[in-house]
Parts: structure tokens; C-alpha cells; sequence
């Protein structure tokens, strides 16, 4: 039996425990509120949270198509780009399953030795986290263009509002 095969018949605990792990990164507050809301409605955070890492869990399993992995990166990192986390602690949800993982196998591994196969897995988990620093880069720079174009368009309604802009839309012809 593969390791894969093994993370595939715990794919629902496994992926639930990893969304506790992720929602915990957040205030005390914060994490009573997403982990006791179900309801996707009065919970839309925590429930894409939940949602992504069971989603990026069986996708690391499979590993077949990078544009969906990312596309579901893209869905838990934008939820953080925009929060109050430095980019560590942004993208900190890639390492909490690499812990999750040693901490729900290593010692068996370790004993059996089939650690090397744990070993081997955590290279998927790099490489989605390599993928988590660019989508976030980018998710962030979209962050900061939203701001500087939001400042942009309230200065310029201000500046209009004092009458210090004048809105010139005439057409003038040569002949």
C-alpha cells in the first residue's frame, strides 16, 4: 500500500485536521467564531478555509494538474493576502500540514522504515509551497494596485468636489 493510498483513506480527517490547524493561526475570537459557524452564509471565511484545504489535500495526493492546485491556492491565499499576517505567516498553512503529517506518521514510518515515503511526499508539499510565494506575490500586488487606485480616485473627488478639477470633455476641429 502506498503512502498516497494510506492519506487517501484518511483524506477527511486529514483535511479537517489541517483546517483546524490553519484556523487556529487566526485570534483566539476569530477561531471561536469560524470553527463553531458552519453555515457558509454567516461563515464565509472559515468555510472557504475548510474548503481549500480539502480540496489542495487531494489534489497533493493525485499531484496531476498544477492549474488546479493553484487555483485552489488561490483561494485560501487570497483570503490571508488581504489580512493583517506577514507573508510567513501568510503562507504558514503549507508547513502546518507538513507538521500535521510527521505528527500522524513519522514514529510508524520511522519504525517500519518507510519514512522515505513521507520524505518523498513532503516534496509535494514543498512545491506547493514555492507556488503559495508566487500566487501570493501576485495576490498581493493586486492588494496594493486596489489601495493606490482607491487613494487615486478619492483624491480626485475631493480635488473635484473643491472645484480644483475641472472636468474638460470638449472636442475642438481643425479645418
Amino acid at each position: 500500500m502506498t503512502f498516497e493510498s494510506v492519506l487517501a483513506e484518511r483524506k477527511a480527517e486529514l483535511a479537517t485536521k489541517w483546517a483546524e490547524l490553519v484556523l487556529k493561526t487566526y485570534p483566539t475570537e476569530t477561531q471561536k467564531v469560524w470553527t463553531k459557524q458552519k453555515d457558509r452564509f454567516q461563515n464565509p471565511v472559515g468555510a472557504a478555509i475548510i474548503e481549500a484545504t480539502g480540496e489542495l489535500f487531494d489534489q497533493l495526493i493525485e499531484w496531476q494538474d498544477a492549474e488546479v492546485i493553484a487555483k485552489s491556492l488561490d483561494k485560501l491565499i487570497r483570503i490571508r493576502a488581504v489580512q493583517d499576517f506577514t507573508p510567513s505567516q501568510a503562507l504558514s498553512f503549507v508547513f502546518l500540514l507538513k507538521k500535521l503529517l510527521r505528527d500522524e506518521f513519522f514514529k510508524a514510518m520511522k519504525k517500519d522504515g518507510t519514512l522515505d515515503n513521507l520524505l518523498r511526499f513532503e516534496a509535494k508539499i514543498d512545491n506547493l509551497a514555492m507556488m503559495s510565494f508566487d500566487i501570493y506575490a501576485k495576490s498581493r500586488d493586486e492588494v496594493f494596485r486596489f489601495r493606490v487606485d482607491e487613494v487615486k480616485r478619492a483624491q480626485s473627488s475631493l480635488l473635484r468636489k473643491a472645484g480644483m478639477i475641472v472636468d474638460v470633455t470638449t472636442e475642438t476641429s481643425v479645418d
